[in-house]
């Protein structure tokens, strides 16, 4: 699908996409066309619905995941072919609310530990320390880290958004003893044979895995739950939400609000019902 490629990613940038959703819308349609072998300007309404049918039935991908395929195929055929919205029926269902498996201040430091390779380490550290995304991460350039306002700038994120986040002073000591024994040029965490080019994002979640393994951690979560346990744990420490909000880059604070059911000291912390209505009940006495 060369020309409809070229066209679907025109389009795109037409409208101000990030590189990641092109990439991924323009993966989804590639994973389209080569589950029929055919373009996929040819197939019909009954074969996208089937195809989507077969990603939930058979290959048991999450909700999340089909969301992405459905997002991506829409802006195929609607925007790209401009055929008629109404005769393209697209199946989404909303994806069922589940919280994250949550990494105690342990398991972090068991993480960490883990890490044969004092690069992996870094890598996670400053996931963890200024709650990146796994895009996030790999892109930090060295100039990205200032310790003069103790910042880290991200740049482009997700939305095609910049923010400033937190700088620790203890990553600051770890990243000057990276800097002088690396020596990278310009991007922070570059890739093995291509230093020119930053790591890519499969190969951090990668690190990330066989770090966990052997770290003993069964829970199942990925490179993407060191930013919940960054947004969760500043929480349990009494930071402002509005504050975790920013140094996120949540467009919403009710996406924020979803680490206050991932806080464990304000759970414990709160007395149930039951407490207050025994107490009624003695004084009655």
């Amino acid at each position: 699908m060369g020309a409809l490629r070229e066209q679907m990613d025109k389009d795109m940038v037409l409208r101000g996409m990030s590189p990641r959703t092109r990439e991924s819308y323009l993966y989804v349609v590639k994973g389209l066309a080569k589950h029929y072998h055919k373009s996929p300007d040819t197939l019909s309404e009954q074969d996208i619905q089937n195809y989507l049918l077969y990603l939930i039935e058979e290959r048991k991908l999450a909700w999340s995941s089909c969301n992405i395929v459905v997002q991506g195929l829409k802006f195929f055929y609607y925007t790209t072919l401009r055929r008629d919205r109404m005769a393209l029926i697209i199946p989404r269902r909303r994806a069922p609310s589940k919280l994250p498996e949550m990494l105690s201040r342990e398991e972090i430091i068991a993480l960490f530990e883990a890490a044969t390779h004092p690069k992996h380490r870094l890598l996670l550290m400053t996931a963890y320390s200024a709650g990146l995304r796994v895009s996030e991460l790999v892109r930090l350039r060295i100039t990205d880290i200032d310790p003069n306002q103790m910042t880290i700038r991200v740049e482009q994120g997700k939305g095609a958004k910049d923010r400033y986040t937190v700088l620790s002073k203890q990553l600051l000591v770890e990243l000057r003893k990276y800097w002088k024994r690396e020596r990278p040029a310009i991007w922070l965490f570059p890739a093995t044979h291509t230093p020119d080019e930053p790591m890519n994002a499969e190969t951090a979640q990668k690190i990330f895995y066989r770090c966990k393994q052997r770290a003993g951690i069964t829970k199942r979560c990925g490179i993407h739950s060191l930013r919940h346990a960054f947004a969760t744990h500043l929480l349990e420490e009494g930071t402002d939400l509005h504050r975790i909000q920013r140094l996120l880059g949540h467009g919403q604070l009710s996406t924020t609000m979803r680490y206050f059911h991932l806080a464990q000291s304000n759970l414990m912390q709160t007395q149930s019902p039951l407490e207050s209505l025994a107490a009624r009940v003695a004084t009655r006495r």
